[in-house]
This record gives C-alpha cells, structure tokens and sequence, in this order.
C-alpha cells in the first residue's frame, strides 16, 4: 500500500479550498517531495462540463504548478479535488484523466462541511486506483504549510 504524508497546514488548506469552493468541486496541486506534501496550489476549475461534478487541468496550470514545486525546491507530487455531497472515492472519470506515479487526494464535502479525506494511487496497469495511507506528519502545525496562491 502506497502512502502519503501531509502536514496539518496542508490538510487545512484542502478542506478550506472544498469549503470554500462548494458546491462546485476544487482542485489543486500536491508540492513535496518522497512522499512528503508541504504545499499546495489551489488551480482554476476550468471545465465546462459543469464544475459541480467535474474538473480539469488545463496543460497551462500543470506547468504553473510544475514551475511553483521548482521555485520551492521541490516537486510535483499529485492532485487534490473535492466531492461535493459525494464520498471521498474517485469517480469514472477520475480514473480516465488520471496520470501515474501521483497521489490524488479526495476530500468529501456535503452541504458545505468538510468530511472524510483519502489518498489514491493509480494501479500501474490504470485499471483502477488503490487506496493509499494518509498520514499527518510528525511536529504538524497549521502555519507550517500554506496554500501557495499563483
């Protein structure tokens, strides 16, 4: 079993951007290194099959991110989106627009309020996902990671 370690600056961050963002799921990107998540970069919902239920990466965004884990001094490491009024599972379609070697974490809001949080790893093959270990690091504190806005 894969897993990923996030701190509690970095959870905070993900369940913020649901929250604020709902109903319409968020997106954003995973920044660390060897397993480790220190930052995020909340991304536009861009897509236009209706970002209540769906969202997208556009290739200038993944850049963006890319470009923003360097300057860091670190990597990009996967994606977050959340599932609003819907489990923290990855859809059909999450399946078809995923990418190896990531980690997609999912968080559930319903009605508003952020709920469970999980970790997915695309099964070499893609078949399917599996579902990871997510873990908060050692010595977390809210402020030690941030949202890292554009």
């Amino acid at each position: 079993m894969s897993s990923l370690t996030i701190s509690a600056g970095v959870d905070a961050a993900i369940r913020a951007h649901g929250r604020e963002t709902y109903p319409h799921e968020c997106c954003g990107a995973l920044v660390g290194r060897n397993g480790i998540v220190t930052d995020v970069l909340a991304l536009p919902n861009t897509t236009e099959e209706g970002p209540r239920r769906r969202f997208l990466v556009r290739p200038s965004d993944y850049r963006e991110a890319e470009r923003r884990a360097s300057e860091l001094g670190a990597e990009l490491a996967g994606f977050y989106h959340s599932h609003p009024d819907h489990p923290a599972r990855p859809s059909q379609y999450d399946l078809d627009h995923a990418w190896p070697t990531f980690a997609y974490i999912i968080v559930s809001v319903a009605a508003g309020t952020d709920e469970d949080m999980t970790v997915w790893f695309l099964k070499d093959d893609r078949s399917s996902f599996e579902e990871g270990s997510l873990h908060h690091g050692e010595n977390s504190h809210p402020d030690t990671a941030q949202a890292v806005h554009g």
